[in-house]
């Protein structure tokens, strides 16, 4: 079981887990333990994850990997994790069929010091399947190999853009899954609409580019699982980026169902 009561553990991040702890320790459902610890200098830091069990459908589960706050200064998404997993505590159904596991903190260094990137210096989302030295990256490469995910969605906050967009890379599953997503985060915050988003090519939010090095699922993983990248504009206000990224992730869940569920029909 994830414990943060060690006094060592810097109040900030023990800010960010004790709404999931609490859950963890209100809900049967919801099981928090740790991807992988390691040290800086004198420091313990861990990676916390959270899982949670939604009603069986008499189907192996759908496996979903949530990661926020891969960068540091982006904290809307671990937030918007929080607001979702409390909704699931209240409405389990909206799980259901699903086993959810959440990666609140992938970058305690950075999330402690209010930076992008980690204290060693480096922007963890260009390490992935680099054979990096980093810590985090290693914990996190291990925990999506070992986990084989149905699916991957990253939350970020990009500090240049003025609306909501997402990535898709380039796979009609991911787009079919992000499009309905964006409307219904939509309701909250716009959508950022134009032609040329983060250096890449949009249209309507989505870009079908995307940076190497970025958290994905392992280069050789089959089938593949879908993977969405979902950004929120920085400079709205923490609350509605948090509360449009749970919309948006709520949307998902229904919208995968559905694949799943016409899949099985055909």
């Amino acid at each position: 079981m994830l414990n943060t009561s060690d006094p060592a553990s810097p109040q900030r991040l023990r800010r960010l887990c004790g709404p999931f702890l609490t859950l963890a320790e209100e809900c049967p459902e919801v099981v928090g333990t740790v991807a992988g610890s390691f040290e800086v200098g004198d420091r313990h830091y861990l990676l916390p994850r959270f899982v949670f069990h939604g009603p069986d459908t008499g189907m192996p589960p759908i496996r979903l990997g949530l990661f926020a706050l891969v960068h540091g200064d982006e904290p809307a998404g671990a937030l918007a994790l929080q607001h979702l997993l409390r909704r699931l505590v209240a409405q389990p159904g909206l799980a259901r069929g699903y086993e959810l596991w959440f990666y609140p903190l992938c970058n305690p260094t950075g999330y402690e010091d209010g930076t992008r990137h980690n204290r060693a210096g480096f922007d963890l989302n260009r390490e992935f399947w680099r054979d990096s030295a980093q810590p985090e990256i290693r914990i996190l490469e291990e925990e999506l190999r070992t986990q084989q995910f149905d699916g991957v969605i990253a939350l970020h906050a990009d500090d240049t853009s003025d609306g909501l967009y997402g990535y898709t890379q380039g796979r009609v599953l991911n787009e079919n899954l992000l499009v309905p997503a964006l409307r219904a985060s939509a309701q909250i915050l716009p959508v950022n609409t134009r032609a040329i988003i983060d250096g890449f090519t949009a249209r309507a939010g989505l870009i079908d580019d995307c940076y190497s090095g970025v958290l994905a699922p392992p280069p050789g993983q089959r089938p593949r699982p879908f993977e969405i990248i979902f950004e929120t504009p920085a400079a709205a206000p923490l609350t509605q980026q948090a509360e449009a990224t749970c919309c948006a992730l709520e949307s998902v869940l229904t919208e995968y169902r559905g694949f799943i569920a016409q899949g099985a029909n055909l």
